[in-house]
């Protein structure tokens, strides 16, 4: 197994409700939040995929 295969990710989201991927264990950056959601990096973009329906930014809905 590869050593980007043993790696964590988690979801991450902006006030935006845009969302993203960031490595677990590297601190959040500013204006993003962790939204929860832990795991491989495909199984934080299949998350995403089904969460992230409009991805028109908050502030221009």
């Amino acid at each position: 197994m590869s050593e980007s295969a043993d790696r964590r990710y988690q979801v991450v989201v902006n006030d935006e409700e845009q969302y993203s991927i960031w490595p677990v264990g590297r601190s959040v950056p500013a204006g993003w939040s962790a939204e929860g959601t832990e795991g491989t990096e495909d199984e934080c973009a299949t998350h995403i995929e089904s969460v992230w329906t409009d991805m028109t930014p908050r502030s221009l809905r």
